[in-house]
């Protein structure tokens, strides 16, 4: 890590709900100059790859659901967090793919930890493979109750993100580390 290059000079919450919360910092760059940063703060998530292996081929299992902020319902990994700071990275993974799709996993790898959205917003993103699934009944939280799952062939979704059909930036992070991952597993 290289010393920084920014210094916070003063920091104020501005906003606060049970999921973010929104900072202002008045900071001064190394050339002196002084400005505003906007940061929101969440607590750590991950996101899972749930991968099924059979005779048929290899399958992928999709959340899809509506996104406010962008007014349309789209395909994405099962992903979340539980809000709070203290997580055990395979528990949340665990909770997540049961609670969003009802699977569950006879092995979860961690894969590896990303920023999300790092140029606004401070949270971490575990990313998991799930393999040796489980079929069982799913448990989602309220503002899910419109979830819908989708096992997809792993050729489709590849082409899926290609032509934008999936537009989820950590879905599309997590396969390329999976992929990294696997080329390296020999």
């Amino acid at each position: 890590m290289s010393v920084p290059s920014i210094k916070t000079i003063s920091t104020r919450e501005v906003y606060r709900n049970p999921w973010t919360s929104v900072r202002e910092d008045v900071i001064e760059r190394s050339n002196g100059k002084r400005g505003i940063y906007g940061v929101i703060d969440k607590d750590p998530a991950c996101i899972i790859i749930p991968l099924e292996t059979t005779p048929e081929g290899e399958f992928v299992y999709l959340i899809e659901q509506y996104r406010y902020t962008v007014q349309g319902r789209y395909l994405e990994f099962p992903q979340g967090g539980w809000e709070t700071a203290e997580i055990v990275p395979e528990e949340l993974a665990r909770g997540e793919l049961a609670e969003e799709t009802g699977l569950t996993a006879e092995t979860m790898v961690q894969l590896g930890t990303h920023w999300i959205a790092y140029g606004v917003m401070h949270q971490k993103h575990h990313v998991f493979l799930a393999e040796g699934l489980r079929h069982g009944e799913t448990d989602p939280d309220p503002e899910e109750h419109d979830l819908v799952l989708h096992r997809v062939p792993v050729r489709e979704f590849e082409d899926m993100v290609l032509d934008s059909r999936i537009m989820d930036n950590c879905t599309v992070a997590a396969w390329g580390l999976y992929k990294v991952w696997r080329e390296r597993q020999g």
